[in-house]
C-alpha cells in the first residue's frame, strides 16, 4: 500500500510533467506500441473481409516467410538495397558534417538578430513538402522549361534531359535532402553550443587562442556526445528511405529506378499493383528488426570507448 501511495503521490507532484510528456507518449502508443500486435500480418496472406480488421486478421491464410521472399527473390533486391544503405550513409556523413558547421557558424554571429533571420531561412525548407520541393525541383530541372537548361541554352550548351539520365541523380538527390534537412539538424548542435560555459571560451582568448582553436580544442569536443547520440539515431533508420525524395521529386521516372528506387519505393511500387498488404508489413518489420540490431551494435561499440556518449 505505501508503494501504491508513494506512485500516486508522485504523479500528483510532478502533474506538469507528465502532462508536458503526454501527448508524445500518447502518440508513441497509439502510432509505434499498438501497431506491433498487427505485425503477424508479415506472415500471413492478408484479406481483409466485413467481419472487421481483427477477424481478417485470424481468418488470414498463414504463409509464414513468404511475404519477406518478396524483398529477396527478384533482380531489384540488390540495387534497392544498395540505394537505400548507400544513400542513408551519404545523408548522415555529408548531413553531420554541414549541421554542425552551420551550427557552428550561426554560434559566431556577433548580430543576434541577423543570425535569427540566417536561421530561420535555413529551417524553413525543412517544413516544405516533397511534393512541392519535387516541383521546385522540377522548375530546375524540366527538359523544355527548366531554369538550368535556358542557362545552359544562353551560354551555347545543349539542353540536358534531366529526368533521363541516371548519373546526375545521386548528387542531384543528395543536394536536395541536405537543402531540405541541414537547416533543422542544425537547431539541434546550435543549442548545445549555446549551452557550453562561455568561460571556456575566455579562457582560450586569455591564452590566446584563435577562433579556429577554440572551435577545435573547446566546441567540437563538447558537442561529440550529442554528435554520437544523433548519429546513433541515425543508423537506426539506414534502412529506411524518405519516401517522398525518392518518389517525389524523381517524378516516378522509369528510367532512374537504378539509382533512385529503394526499399520504401519499391515496396510502395509492388503493394500498388498486387495489393499485398503482408508484404508491405514484412518489409516494415525487415526494416525495423534490421534497424534495431544496428543501433544495439553500435551503441555497443561507442560504450567500449566512451560510456557517457552511449544511449544507454
Amino acid at each position: 500500500m505505501k508503494v501504491v501511495g508513494g506512485f500516486f503521490r508522485d504523479i500528483i507532484k510532478n502533474k506538469v510533467l507528465l502532462l508536458m510528456v503526454l501527448p508524445g507518449a500518447l502518440w508513441f502508443l497509439f502510432f509505434s506500441y499498438m501497431p506491433m500486435f498487427g505485425t503477424i500480418i508479415a506472415f500471413k496472406q492478408y484479406r481483409f473481409s466485413r467481419d472487421g480488421f481483427w477477424a481478417s486478421i485470424v481468418n488470414s491464410k498463414w504463409v509464414g516467410w513468404d511475404n519477406f521472399k518478396f524483398l529477396f527473390s527478384t533482380d531489384d533486391a540488390y540495387i534497392i538495397t544498395r540505394n537505400t544503405l548507400l544513400y542513408n550513409v551519404a545523408f548522415i556523413i555529408i548531413g553531420l558534417i554541414l549541421s554542425v558547421l552551420m551550427a557552428v557558424v550561426l554560434s559566431e554571429i556577433a548580430n543576434k538578430r541577423l543570425a535569427k533571420v540566417y536561421q530561420t531561412g535555413m529551417f524553413l525548407p525543412y517544413f516544405l513538402s516533397w511534393v512541392i520541393v519535387g516541383y521546385f525541383a522540377f522548375s530546375f530541372l524540366s527538359s523544355e522549361r527548366g531554369l538550368l537548361n535556358q542557362v545552359f541554352q544562353s551560354l551555347g550548351w545543349e539542353s540536358m534531359q534531366w529526368y533521363n539520365d541516371p548519373k546526375v541523380w545521386p548528387y542531384i538527390l543528395i543536394l536536395v535532402y541536405l537543402w531540405k534537412a541541414v537547416g533543422y539538424n542544425s537547431v539541434v548542435y546550435l543549442a548545445a553550443i549555446m549551452g557550453i560555459d562561455k568561460s571556456l571560451y575566455e579562457a582560450a582568448m586569455i591564452d590566446g587562442a584563435s577562433k579556429f582553436q577554440q572551435i577545435r580544442n573547446i566546441t567540437i569536443p563538447l558537442l561529440t556526445p550529442i554528435i554520437t547520440i544523433m548519429t546513433l539515431l541515425a543508423v537506426g533508420k539506414i534502412f529506411y528511405a524518405d519516401f517522398g525524395l525518392f518518389y517525389q521529386v524523381p517524378r516516378d521516372s522509369g528510367t532512374l529506378y537504378s539509382v533512385t528506387n529503394v526499399i520504401d519505393t519499391y515496396v510502395y511500387r509492388g503493394l500498388k499493383t498486387t495489393g499485398e498488404i503482408g508484404m508491405s508489413t514484412a518489409a516494415g518489420l525487415y526494416q525495423s528488426v534490421v534497424g534495431f540490431v544496428l543501433v544495439m551494435t553500435s551503441n555497443y561499440i561507442v560504450r567500449k570507448f566512451d560510456k557517457d556518449s552511449a544511449l544507454f
